[in-house]
């Protein structure tokens, strides 16, 4: 069920999600993996919005979600789609990164989104997508999902590296570690204080 706390977590990390991408992502072109990462696929190839790519990819894992794991289902729609559309909603709200070097781009962007994910896996929500694929796995072997979604977050840079530049992917390597860093270190932390 849906409290003021849950709500309340949902927006903030979708908000700090959408500063993460729209600043930092698509200002230095690195990909985040995951949905977003692919997202992020579809609109540096084809210049499309990176929101609706992203709801409209994860209609299959959520069918699958539907019927093998409801409760991640109803546990994620909600961070999903206001995710996805806080990403194309706050597209406009950037700031100037010309002074900011790319590692720091990839480090910043990439903490920015483990910390809007980890504030949201807080209240047992996800931002869907492969990252809901992430939990049904992490569920099923108890491996941590900071870690299982990092692994899924790889392959998916590595899906694109016909769009971007050698650097450019190592620059999303680093940005997804910082994000796998940043939600195990929220997700840790939650699990040692009980």
């Amino acid at each position: 069920m849906f409290n003021k706390e849950k709500l309340f977590a949902i927006l903030v990390g979708s908000f700090i999600i959408s500063i993460g991408i729209n600043n930092f992502f698509v200002s230095f072109h690195i990909l985040d993996g995951g949905m977003i990462g692919l997202g992020l696929i579809f609109h540096y190839k084809y210049d499309v919005s990176i929101g609706i790519s992203i709801l409209l990819l994860s209609i299959p894992i959520y069918i699958a979600a539907w019927v093998w794991y409801r409760e991640f289902f109803y546990n994620s729609i909600v961070g999903f789609v206001v995710s996805s559309l806080f990403i194309d909603i706050f597209h406009w709200l950037t700031f100037n990164t010309e002074d900011v070097s790319p590692l720091v781009a990839a480090l910043s962007g990439g903490a920015l989104l483990g910390i809007g994910v980890g504030i949201m896996f807080l209240y047992d929500v996800s931002t869907g997508g492969l990252d809901l694929f992430g939990q049904m796995i992490a569920d099923i072997t108890k491996v941590n999902v900071g870690i299982m979604i990092f692994v899924i977050d790889l392959l998916v840079v590595v899906a694109g590296v016909t769009i971007i530049t050698f650097d450019e992917i190592i620059l999303s390597t680093i940005a997804v570690a910082a994000t796998g860093v940043t939600t195990t270190a929220i997700v840790m932390f939650k699990e040692s204080i009980g």
